[in-house]
């Protein structure tokens, strides 16, 4: 397993600062819930529905622009699957994660045993899904799920899509997939229709802006005045 590519994204919500002090604002404001996400409201809805249905999906597949959230995403979602607090009160996953629960740091910091993460891009062999499909089998070791998250899954050869398709149609109970892919049509079709599938889309402009302008505040920096007119004018290139 690779460490994985790193979002773009910033959240809302500063994570933990390191001891020496000073840390990257793209990870200090890093989303780590729901909450922190911001313009993606339609998924969140679904996947709280999902949840308090206790219909689950056994794969999700996240898909958007370089940069727009999707590792991030995934590792929330994750974090929703494993959501636990130590006192036992929460038994089944929830988008409402108000505090840090026991699988959450680890989570967030990918390095959590049930939780692995693989870059496609870079493993993309018959080899290494053979060896997630010998994994699969077995019951996570602290965890409630566990999660495979394959980043750039586009990039997988034919014959490793086969492979991974033949646990896609057998899962496991205690298992649960998550791809992210910025090249959705290179994905096969018999993979796709065993995903619920998630377009993530670029934040409104005015959103970022105000979303900006509050990270701003928290840092006590500087910010300039913004006309309505930049506010509503739409968003060119990649943000």
């Amino acid at each position: 397993m690779s460490e994985p590519r790193k979002s773009a994204v910033s959240g809302s919500a500063p994570a933990e600062a390191p001891a020496d002090g000073y840390r990257v604002l793209a990870r200090k404001y890093r989303p780590a819930s729901f909450e922190d996400l911001i313009g993606q409201d339609a998924m969140v809805r679904t996947v709280s529905n999902a949840f308090e249905s206790g219909r689950i999906p056994q794969a999700w597949i996240l898909t958007g622009v370089r940069g727009v959230g999707k590792t991030t995403t995934a590792r929330i979602l994750a974090r929703a699957l494993n959501y636990e607090l130590p006192d036992g009160s929460v038994k089944e996953p929830t988008i409402r994660m108000p505090v840090m629960g026991v699988h959450c740091q680890a989570i967030i910091e990918s390095r959590h045993p049930d939780v692995l993460e693989m870059d496609a891009a870079s493993h993309n062999s018959v080899e290494d899904v053979r060896q997630i499909n010998d994994a699969i089998r077995y019951a996570p070791m602290s965890a409630r799920y566990k999660v495979y998250i394959l980043d750039e899954v586009h990039m997988l050869s034919g014959a490793a899509f086969n492979a991974l398709l033949k646990t896609l149609e057998e899962p496991p109970p205690h298992a649960k997939f998550i791809f992210a892919t910025t090249e959705i049509r290179k994905v096969p079709v018999t993979v796709l229709s065993r995903c619920q599938r998630f377009d993530l889309r670029r934040v409104d402009a005015a959103l970022l802006v105000d979303h900006l302008q509050g990270i701003a505040a928290k840092e006590k920096a500087r910010w300039k005045a913004i006309t309505k007119s930049v506010r509503d004018r739409p968003l060119k290139g990649r943000w």
